[in-house]
């Protein structure tokens, strides 16, 4: 199982709770790993200074010479502990199964996807006691904070389509809320104002809707997958499971939302229309399998598990059918976006 607290329960701990210890920063290893829950942060040692990027460290997975590469890209982003205590990033190629680190810092980073042209990586990373949103070349070079508030946890960056803006999660306002900034971090905006917590934003593939997680209808803690327009407006409930849901990540096309369902105190993979129809169970394993991420041309979902005893990458048909561990390392992997 796990040796490191997870992104969800740190990003919880420091957005949802809002009380930020730096031992919560820089987290102790723990034998209770979890993700896909509300989280914003990625690592850092310092506010203003991201990990600095190791082009050169290269770890080979231990994948079937068979394999070949899958879902219409050729690479997929993780984080992953096994250069160490703290999470830092990688890249697999799946043409050869070469995975290349590309940070190494003195605190855990946590990966956001790449930017639509493929040549950026948004991050969340961790300061000396608060999160931030960061950005960096898709090989690591040149890592920046982007949000630059030392006193406040921001985190769970993603682009939109056209590459110009980044929506985020900020607790500049006490609590939780959807942001949005130009690309290079100027103009923030604020789209969602609830008292409620609001996290975790996924741009539509037309740009026009952004998809999040809310207790807002619920129980503190109990979340639901929403949509509302780009400009924060027609706020819609999307999912009402009677769990807990998180990681929206929406199809290539358009017409459905893959998340993270935890019913019961098991945590499945599921997908929906985003008319609300066609909710189904995808994966149905008594192990851990969240943090879904859709492949660029539809045909597949990669998602982290611990069904082997410690979190690895796979991937499956949109189906559910069919699931392959990409990974195959005793360390633990999480948080798999594809390259597009």
């Amino acid at each position: 199982m796990s040796t490191w607290k997870n992104p969800a329960i740190i990003l919880v701990l420091l957005l949802c709770v809002g009380a930020c210890a730096p031992e919560v920063v820089n987290p102790a290893p723990s034998p209770n790993p979890e993700l896909g829950a509300p989280s914003a942060a990625v690592e850092n040692a310092t506010p203003t200074r991201p990990p600095s990027p190791t082009k050169t460290s290269t770890m080979p997975a231990t994948l079937s010479p068979t394999l070949t590469p899958l879902g219409g890209s050729g690479q997929i982003l993780f984080a992953s502990n096994r250069g160490g205590t703290y999470a830092d990033l990688y890249l697999l190629d799946l043409a050869d199964m070469k995975v290349t680190r590309l940070t190494q810092g003195d605190s855990n980073t946590f990966p956001g996807p790449f930017s639509p042209d493929g040549h950026q990586i948004v991050f969340t990373g961790f300061g000396l006691t608060h999160s931030f949103v960061g950005l960096m070349g898709a090989d690591g070079s040149n890592p920046m904070n982007l949000t630059n508030r030392a006193d406040v946890d921001e985190g769970f960056p993603a682009w939109s389509p056209d590459g110009k803006l980044i929506a985020f999660t900020s607790r500049r306002d006490g609590n939780n809320e959807i942001y949005v900034m130009n690309a290079d971090g100027s103009h923030p905006k604020r789209l969602t104002s609830n008292p409620k917590d609001d996290f975790s934003p996924a741009w539509s593939p037309d740009g026009r809707q952004i998809a999040f997680v809310s207790d807002r209808e619920n129980t503190a803690g109990i979340y639901s997958i929403y949509l509302m327009n780009d400009n924060g407006s027609d706020v819609k409930r999307l999912t009402n499971t009677k769990g807990i849901d998180y990681s929206p990540c929406w199809s290539p096309d358009g017409i459905q939302i893959a998340f993270r369902s935890s019913q019961n105190g098991q945590d499945d993979i599921d997908v929906i229309d985003i008319d609300g129809s066609g909710l189904r169970n995808l994966t149905n394993d008594p192990a851990e399998d969240w943090a879904p991420a859709w492949s660029p041309d539809g045909m597949q979902i990669a998602f982290q598990t611990n069904r082997d005893g410690n979190w690895e990458i796979y991937v499956m048909n949109v189906d559910g059918s069919s699931p392959q561990n990409l990974t195959h390392n005793p360390a633990d992997d999480q948080m798999p976006y594809w390259r597009k």
